[in-house]
């Protein structure tokens, strides 16, 4: 078997992510519980095997089924941007248990007062770590914004499930049940934004089709954190579908872009008409 060929392009994703079914696909690898079982020898195999493939270099004997493998790991457990390597609760293969976990004791646990405001904290408290472990770029966020997101959408999931909890003590229990997503939906509209404050202060980066950098929008940056905040309303039901809705990898005409950077980009290649940014996850 002769050794594998340098031009599988894994800078990419191995699905169609013009396609919701290949975007669905690749999300559906991305969330697999089972990545958290690795153990830190064996991200570390799968990202030298993906650094030294992208250098030029194959391992004797690697497969292409291996090296997606590979690839796939390497995408669940360090930031596409920074290449920092996520705390575990915050990488997307923790979505599933973690969210199924939550919810089901909000769920089970929305009589009394005091549960209630602990599980919409413990559920902030894990969307903080995971919006925070997934932003895109590579802007460096300060303590302090850290904290005023984290303490906004916790005071905001808490005010929103006891006022909404008041309102509907005297309506049937089914109705109180759904008190909790509500709650989660109206933090989740604090905490993005707040989360990832910085990436509307400088922009987040914008390439050409080939991954070179052209520079960084603000404009990209909503564009992105809307979409994102709109799959974290849809994550209530299922997260590979709704992680599916947007490409990871979007893209934004340069005629939407802010002046500056438009003039920039038409200065440096004035044939481009689309760049392409990380919306986060």
């Amino acid at each position: 078997m002769g050794a594998l060929p340098l031009n599988i392009n894994i800078q990419e994703p191995r699905w169609d992510q013009s396609t919701f079914l290949g975007r669905a696909r690749h999300f559906f690898t991305v969330t697999d519980p089972r990545n958290l079982l690795l153990s830190g020898e064996q991200l570390e195999a799968s990202k030298n095997i993906v650094q030294n493939y992208r250098a030029g270099v194959v391992t004797p004997g690697l497969t292409e089924d291996q090296l997606w493998t590979a690839k796939y790991v390497y995408d669940s457990a360090f930031h596409p941007d920074t290449g920092e390597k996520l705390v575990l609760i915050g990488r997307m293969s923790a979505q599933v248990p973690m969210n199924m976990t939550i919810t089901g004791c909000m769920l089970t646990f929305y009589r009394k007062t005091p549960t209630v405001v602990f599980w919409q904290w413990v559920n902030q408290s894990f969307n903080a770590v995971v919006n925070y472990s997934n932003r895109s770029g590579d802007a460096p966020i300060t303590v302090r914004q850290l904290g005023t997101a984290y303490v906004s959408a916790t005071t905001g999931a808490v005010a929103t499930a006891l006022g909404l909890k008041s309102l509907t003590k005297h309506l049937p229990s089914l109705v109180s049940r759904f008190v909790p997503f509500a709650a989660v939906a109206a933090a989740n509209c604090i905490n993005i934004p707040l989360m990832r404050q910085r990436e509307l202060q400088v922009g987040i980066p914008v390439t050409d089709e080939a991954g070179q950098r052209l520079g960084h929008s603000v404009t990209a940056a909503k564009q992105g954190i809307f979409q994102v905040g709109l799959v974290g309303f849809c994550l209530v039901f299922a997260t590979p579908l709704c992680c599916a809705l947007f490409p990871q990898r979007s893209s934004i005409h340069v005629t939407r872009l802010e002046p500056k950077l438009r003039a920039q980009i038409h200065e440096q290649n004035p044939n481009i008409d689309v760049v392409y940014y990380n919306k986060g996850l």
